[in-house]
């Protein structure tokens, strides 16, 4: 296939619900879409999952822009592409930069498999017809109200809770959520708020018999982590520190963590993210799927990257109506009882809905082939 054309749509939508993470606030998702076209005028889609301000990654919205116009789309624009797997080659003399890389990426993905009649969960070798899914929760000040928040999620049927933490805003915290619901699957995520001087801190944790904990410490450390592990009980899983197959095998071989979260933003797009999740498999690491507060789209994509087989914790790709009150494809992502219904439709298999689109778009960029 060769791509004749591309359009970026920066976006702009406000959350249902303000999320609170160790690093702040916020409510109004600011992201970039991508659409990609074929000589034949087929499209394929993907997002930018990079936010507003580097609290997450590096990246950011306008850093993407900076490297999609300048860099990435040059790459790929006109050129005969066989295989999205040549497109992390093609993009390979350019050093990080993974959530923009995976912009592209995703797009190309989704075309191809709508260009070979396939799912894109097909195309990646998808096994699931229906996924386990689970919620992330921010930091609530009310430890009352997240324990309602935490309810209603159950009573909906979610597979897995994760909860956010942070110094002063954790053991007593998980203590009252695991009094409430013994049972429930239950994860913390500390966005590296903790340093080796928490040690006895986090063994509190292992008490609750916690799912896991997820990137207690600095997000560049797989180190301190191995060193950590080995004083704790409860499981841990890297997020942030992982942005690559390389970056998997270290930390598997020093023993940095038990779990691995798999973010396609993060680690560069779906073929890196494919890489990860088959050593994983080969080493008995299970892996999941985490969110970053995607739109339809970039959601669409985690759907199906988790029908691979090693997708065995429930991930974060909770439906639609938990972040949107009205989102950009249609039907929306719904989850029933606990459980996404993986769409038979071609390419990531949701309609892009361009009115709904077009509500939220505050620039459109073109790039034609000369």
């Amino acid at each position: 296939m060769i791509i004749k054309e591309i359009n970026i749509r920066k976006m702009k939508m406000m959350m249902k619900n303000p999320f609170t993470t160790s690093f702040g606030t916020f409510q109004e998702k600011d992201f970039l879409l991508l659409e990609a076209i074929d000589e034949y005028g087929n499209t394929g889609w993907g997002e930018s999952v990079a936010f507003h301000s580097p609290w997450y990654s590096e990246e950011t919205i306008e850093t993407n822009l900076h490297m999609l116009e300048d860099f990435l789309i040059p790459l790929v624009i006109g050129r005969e592409i066989n295989h999205p797997d040549e497109v992390s080659s093609l993009f390979k003399a350019i050093r990080k930069n993974n959530m923009a890389k995976s912009t592209v990426e995703g797009a190309v993905w989704d075309l191809y498999a709508k260009r070979n009649k396939m799912t894109l969960a097909q195309a990646l070798g998808g096994e699931m017809e229906k996924i386990e899914v689970g919620i992330s929760i921010g930091i609530h000040e009310d430890t009352a109200k997240l324990v309602e928040t935490v309810r209603g999620f159950v009573e909906e049927g979610y597979k897995r809770i994760k909860v956010k933490i942070k110094p002063g805003y954790d053991v007593d915290v998980i203590r009252e959520l695991r009094t409430n619901f013994p049972d429930v699957p239950l994860m913390a995520d500390a966005n590296s708020a903790y340093t080796l001087e928490d040690v006895e801190l986090l063994k509190q944790l292992d008490e609750f018999n916690l799912t896991m904990i997820e990137q207690p410490l600095a997000s560049d450390d797989i180190i301190d982590h191995a060193t950590l592990q080995k004083e704790i009980q409860t499981p841990i899983c890297l997020d942030e520190s992982i942005h690559s197959l390389e970056d998997t095998r270290k930390a598997l071989e020093l023993g940095s963590c038990k779990i691995i979260n798999i973010k396609i933003g993060r680690v560069g797009g779906l073929t890196e993210a494919k890489k990860i999740h088959d050593y994983c498999m080969e080493h008995g690491i299970p892996v999941w799927c985490g969110g970053m507060l995607e739109s339809g789209i970039g959601r669409a994509h985690n759907v199906a990257l988790t029908t691979l087989p090693n997708f065995i914790l429930p991930g974060d790709t909770a439906g639609s109506s938990r972040y949107w009150e009205e989102d950009i494809i249609t039907p929306e992502v719904v989850v029933e009882n606990g459980f996404i219904t993986v769409p038979s439709s071609y390419g990531i298999g949701y309609e892009p809905d361009i009115e709904a689109m077009n509500k939220f778009t505050v620039k459109e960029m073109n790039y034609k082939a000369k």
